[in-house]
């Protein structure tokens, strides 16, 4: 195969990805409905409580991925291989399976259905199973990243700072984490990503219920099956307009760290 014909094939598997997305973005704005749906109070609920939940969401990714990507930069031990492989599993997961999974944890009649009802819990078809499912989703992209981040630190630096007396809290704050900010600031942007076009596993676990866990995804659907595509565009539009924002930000971190390496800047 010739380099035309390479170019050629490559130019229709872009066109392919992209003109989908670009034609869906361009009906939203040309026709109005995005400027009208912006406005309106389905998009507007939806937006704010994607925007809460996806926040609450990667708080709990951070708070309780970035030990864990510690461990697994730094520390050997039996078992991590298998460690690794369920951290990694809810992305190769299909969302619906992820929700499923959820719900047969802490559903009614779940694993801990039983104790959540002496103890007057509900958790299913509420905002909290909306926060739940997005972190199960999204949190292996944090930790994925961070893990690798962590682990590229030099260590002699580290070493040379406690032969210097410092803490081990002190190494993390002002060696251990600056010098992996590139890649945990890329693994917030990609998690925060990933919770807001969560979907399946939502809708599974919590629900579509207005005000309360239908999200800006489940309002893309929702509307499309009530016959409003007008507003079911506009709504994927704002998705895609999020999503290609937080692609922009990981290249612009992607660079700085190129620019960084090469002592640029």
């Amino acid at each position: 195969m010739g380099e035309r014909s390479v170019a050629a094939v490559g130019a229709l598997t872009a066109l392919f990805l992209g003109l989908p997305v670009v034609a869906l973005v361009a009906r939203a704005i040309l026709d109005g409905s995005l400027a009208t749906s912006v406005t309106s109070r389905v998009v507007l609920d939806a937006l704010a409580l994607s925007l809460v939940t996806t926040a609450v969401s990667l708080v709990l990714s951070v708070v309780f991925g970035l030990p864990l990507a510690f461990v697994l930069a730094r520390r050997s031990f039996r078992g991590k291989g298998w460690v690794e492989a369920i951290v990694d599993l809810p992305i190769v997961l299909p969302p619906s399976v992820a929700g499923l999974a959820l719900l047969i944890v802490f559903g009614r009649r779940g694993l801990f259905g039983d104790a959540f009802e002496v103890l007057g819990i509900a958790i299913p078809f509420t905002t909290i199973a909306v926060i739940l499912a997005q972190t199960f989703v999204s949190a292996p992209f944090f930790i994925r990243s961070a893990r690798t981040g962590i682990a590229s630190v030099d260590r002699d630096l580290e070493d040379a700072a406690r032969v210097d007396g410092a803490s081990e809290r002190q190494l993390l704050r002002l060696i251990t984490v600056p010098l992996a900010s590139t890649a945990l600031a890329a693994g917030l942007v990609m998690t925060w990503a990933r919770s807001l076009g969560e979907f399946g596993a939502t809708i599974m676990f919590a629900g579509n219920v207005e005000g309360r866990t239908r999200t800006l995804p489940l309002v893309v659907y929702g509307e499309f099956q009530a016959g409003h595509l007008d507003s079911s565009v506009a709504a994927a539009a704002i998705l895609v307009l999020a999503a290609f924002a937080v692609l922009l930000a990981v290249r612009v971190l992607h660079w700085g760290r190129v620019l960084d390496a090469r002592g640029i800047g």
